[in-house]
């Protein structure tokens, strides 16, 4: 009891700290436990689509246990019905998961039936059939004709039922009566089987028929009684085959729960081979569980890897709040020491804070960390938060797990200087005190230059792209990202924070002896003070440094990823909506070729928004795949029959509900000739400049010019053209130059007007492209299909405009919605994490920074009462003294802010463009660019300013409140 009391009136007149200290606890935890929950909760989602996609086949939770009897074996009815009791009570607990269909069916060895009145039944057919029992039947099947089955033998014979669609396939009707030979058993008389009727499914999707039902057509149903007594006890027949199937219902798995259910179905073979023999599991959701276990991994991993230096920054508030609670009551700790206080006593004391507190955050932290994963569930972008269906988060064993876990470390960093403080005494307390100015460790190790060569090494691997070629299963096309592309980048920011600190006392003596002849007073106490006791700053810039360099690298890696992978889903799309008609045709060669024309038609819309620009089938005959659509047309190595195209209505698009601005955008292939000289295919795109500028997708800063500069250009000529700057350039084609393109075996001359090095939807590095007036291809070679693209107005939707098509009889061969797209990319759980994880991380380290600035500078300030008690008293006005620390503040918190913004630049530069894969840099269409949001920098603006100015009114407040008679006096502070 006495330890207690005076544990809690050390935290009540340390208070402030105590709070503190709990605070960062909270937020460890709370983010440590945020991260399992939304692994969990995507899991769920994953699992939930993995079963609505799940259209045909077995659900995905099956499991499927066979017993298939193997040459003379039989199968003992005491083991049968061992692994029977097993696989129907204990399965189900073991896997621990509600299960939506449970199937037992028996069956003994097929026999060919003979009919037992031949004058009734046709002999001369074969009908090889089987006995099957199988449990509830009657509530998944209905009566088509007769009866059901009796549960008791009548005469002799065995009541039956079979699908309805099996007795037209045998040629068996109700009433008929068959011998069914006997395989083993007493040896005795063959069965009797007499049809009572037949049955079809109540419903066809549902997993009770896990046989199908064409492996059913071949099957008698007898009732479980009869089959068990009779068939299998009496007549001692032995069982052939017997199957037991669960349909377990998986949507509310958790990531914990993977791999222990992985290694129970895997030992469910040894287990019931044990019980009876041939015994296996013929079927399970193993593969799927590993699905989910390696997708959760990999978002786990990820997450925390995006999260750790966010993590490492609030355990480094928690050490330097700890460090300064502990450095405030160190000479207390020296004088219980040398007063016959025991280490052990002492170190007790601070462990049952430390466990106090880690408790009380182990309560609290949790339930914020379940609203921080509903955050990461919601976010679309960096600080961007949407409201939406959010993931379903719950709290787990494994989340709580990380937090005791984080929790364990905080303790352990805040109680091992304890551990060291106590075991000092008075003596030892006060040379150390003497020996204040020895550098600190990792500046004695020079750990800031080890760190800034790993950095180095590590830009050197992303540089060769030794790293980034590992297949991780995290690409930038899906919004994902390599981890180690947030923990080198953190690594340099810490490093080079570390190494401007080195260097940080040299500057302030140089600083100093350059200006102490001509330096006022308070300017020269001010660095005199820095330059004595840099090392008492060193925690609080360091702090200020990583949150930061962090939060700028961070918020510029979210708009990176985001604005570039938007842009290249935009460019190749080229604008909102992309439809190809149906257009008919008729056929130079053949009377008439609808359907041929059609299936041309719907080539033309080949593969639309892939890299190589699309619709290479609108030359008529095939898609750009080649091969050989709709009625046999040729594919792209055999010409095509040339047909004449009869336009559809065009002008209906524009007066559509929702289309703001439709073009027509004549996408094909063409061999291209320059000088006589042929330079093999070029993509030909025949557009309406006015129309196209309309609707078409631009980047302003990918021309040298306005984009509609170029469209009007097309305007200046007829025969205009614009062609790619790689390929002018290759060729020596400038503007002015005469080139020809064959569009439907006829050359077309064109004038070269300017070059452009991208366009939308084209990729000069796999073709060329050529933009020219559609109408005057129109003029020069038959008609051929076109697309039509549609800027679609605010929340207009496709699908009412295709219906609304197709009842103005205009039939629509392929429709491309870019805004579907970015949907479903804003939807993508990966995406969530990392920019929900960047977003609370940022605004977790800058809650943190802020408390951590806070107190720093209240603690440094009431540290210091005697010392600004003296200079007052030498003479210094209370203005000069608010000018002295307002100097200090500027030159530790101003330059930690300036180092702070300027590494996180300097990193994002460096790193950013890595975020592009091996495989897509050379094919990065538009081309990377690193992005810095001007709002990102204003909101960290606003978080500095407001911790410059708490700072300044906590020195006001300490200055006015300081009273000189108070503060000078004789002995020492605290």
């Amino acid at each position: 009891m006495p330890m207690l009391r005076f544990l809690f009136r050390k935290m009540w007149n340390t208070r402030w700290l105590t709070v503190s200290s709990l605070l960062g606890l909270i937020m460890a935890v709370a983010f440590t436990t945020s991260i399992p929950m939304y692994a969990d909760g995507s899991l769920k989602r994953v699992v939930t689509k993995s079963l609505q996609e799940k259209n045909g086949g077995l659900p995905a939770g099956s499991v499927l246990i066979r017993f298939q009897a193997a040459g003379s074996d039989k199968a003992e009815l005491d083991a049968l019905a061992d692994a029977d009791q097993y696989i129907q009570n204990e399965l189900p607990k073991e896997i621990a998961f509600p299960y939506q269909t449970y199937v037992k069916s028996y069956s003994i060895r097929a026999a060919q039936l003979t009919p037992d009145d031949p004058q009734k039944v046709d002999p001369s057919k074969k009908r090889q059939m089987t006995l099957m029992s199988q449990n509830s039947l009657k509530e998944h099947a209905e009566l088509a004709q007769g009866n059901w089955f009796a549960d008791a033998m009548s005469g002799g014979v065995v009541d039956v039922v079979m699908m309805e669609e099996a007795m037209y396939r045998n040629d068996i009707h109700v009433g008929d009566v068959f011998s069914y030979p006997i395989s083993g058993g007493l040896g005795i008389a063959p069965l009797k089987l007499r049809v009572a009727g037949t049955v079809k499914p109540k419903s066809e999707d549902d997993p009770y028929w896990f046989q199908g039902q064409e492996g059913l057509i071949n099957t008698f149903f007898a009732s479980e009684p009869v089959f068990q007594d009779y068939i299998l006890k009496q007549k001692k027949i032995p069982l052939n085959l017997a199957n037991w199937y669960y349909a377990f219902d998986l949507r509310n798995i958790q990531t914990s729960q993977l791999s222990p259910l992985e290694t129970k179905l895997e030992r469910l073979d040894v287990i019931l081979y044990q019980k009876l023999k041939n015994t296996r599991v013929d079927l399970s959701f193993i593969p799927i569980l590993q699905e989910f276990k390696t997708q959760s991994l990999q978002l786990q991993i990820m997450l925390f890897t995006l999260a750790a230096p966010m993590i490492a920054m609030v355990f480094y508030y928690i050490v330097m709040n700890a460090r300064q609670s502990l450095d405030r009551q160190r000479s207390v700790i020296a004088v219980l020491r040398s007063r016959g206080g025991s280490t052990r006593q002492i170190i007790g004391i601070y462990v049952l804070e430390g466990l106090l507190l880690g408790i009380t955050a182990l309560l609290i932290g949790p339930l914020l960390g379940w609203f921080m994963a509903k955050s990461i569930g919601s976010s679309s972008g960096f600080l961007t938060f949407v409201d939406r269906q959010s993931v379903p988060v719950g709290v787990s064993a494994e989340a709580l797990f990380y937090g005791a876990a984080a929790v364990l470390i905080a303790l352990m960093a805040s109680v091992i200087p304890a551990v060291v403080f106590a075991r000092s005494s008075i003596v030892g307390y006060k040379q150390k005190l003497a020996r204040s100015d020895k550098p600190p460790f990792w500046q004695k190790w020079f750990l800031d230059v080890l760190l800034i060569g790993v950095v180095v090494y590590g830009y050197y691997l992303f540089d060769q792209r030794q790293v980034l070629s590992v297949q991780t299963g995290l690409t930038t096309d899906q919004l994902q990202v390599h981890p180690l592309l947030f923990f080198v980048p953190a690594l340099s920011i810490i490093a080079l924070g570390l190494f401007f600190l080195r260097i940080f006392p040299w500057l302030l003596r140089l600083w100093n002896w350059i200006g102490k002849r001509f330096l006022p007073v308070p300017v020269y106490l001010t660095l005199t003070q820095l330059s004595r006791s840099a090392q008492s700053y060193y925690p609080l810039m360091l702090l200020l440094i990583l949150t930061l360099g962090l939060g700028v690298y961070n918020s510029s890696a979210a708009r990176t990823i985001d604005l570039n992978s938007t842009d290249r889903i935009l460019y190749a799309y080229g604008s909102d909506v992309v439809l190809q008609p149906v257009w008919e045709g008729v056929s130079d060669e053949l009377p008439q070729d609808q359907s041929g024309g059609q299936n041309g038609g719907a080539g033309g819309s080949g593969s639309g928004s892939g890299s190589a620009g699309g619709s290479g089938g609108a030359q008529g005959g095939g898609g750009q795949q080649g091969g050989a659509p709709g009625g046999g047309g040729p594919g792209m190595d055999d010409p095509p029959p040339k047909l004449r195209y009869v336009e559809p209505p065009f002008e209906v698009y524009r007066q559509m509900e929702g289309v703001e601005h439709a073009a027509r955008v004549l996408r094909t292939k063409g061999n291209v000739v320059v000088s006589g000289k042929s330079l093999g295919q070029g993509m030909l795109m025949g557009i309406d400049n006015v129309d196209f500028a309309k609707v078409a997708w631009f980047r302003s800063d990918l021309f040298k010019a306005h984009p509609f500069r170029y469209l009007n250009l097309l305007g200046t000529y007829e025969q205009a053209a614009i062609v790619p700057t790689s390929f002018a350039e290759k060729h020596h084609i400038k503007a002015g130059d005469l080139i020809s393109i064959s569009v439907q075996q006829q050359l077309i001359e064109f004038v070269v007007v300017a070059t452009v090095p991208y366009w939308p939807s084209q990729y000069p590095e796999q073709m060329p492209f050529f933009i020219t007036n559609l109408d005057y291809i129109y003029d020069q070679a038959p008609m051929t299909p076109y697309e039509v693209w549609l800027k679609m107005k605010e929340g207009a939707k496709t699908t009412p405009l295709i219906e609304a098509l197709n009842e103005k009889q205009i039939q629509i061969a392929s429709v491309k919605d870019v805004r579907n797209e970015l949907i479903a990319q804003k939807k993508h759980p990966a995406r969530g994490g990392v920019f929900g994880i960047l977003s609370l991380g940022f605004l977790v380290s800058v809650l943190v920074s802020l408390i951590g600035y806070i107190l720093y500078w209240f603690f440094n300030l009431s540290s210091r009462v005697v010392q600004f008690g003296v200079l007052r008293a030498m003479g210094l006005s209370r203005r000069q003294l608010t000018g002295m620390l307002l100097l200090e503040q500027g030159f530790t918190a101003g330059l930690s802010i300036a180092l702070g913004i300027g590494i996180g630049k300097l990193t994002s530069y460096l790193f950013l463009p890595f975020l592009q894969t091996a495989e897509n840099v050379k094919m990065q269409v538009p081309p990377f660019r690193v992005v810095f949001n001007a709002r990102d920098t204003d909101q960290l603006y606003i978080v500095v300013a407001f911790m410059m100015l708490t700072g300044a009114c906590l020195l006001f407040l300490h200055i006015r409140r300081l009273r000189v008679h108070q503060a000078v006096k004789l002995g020492e502070e605290k």
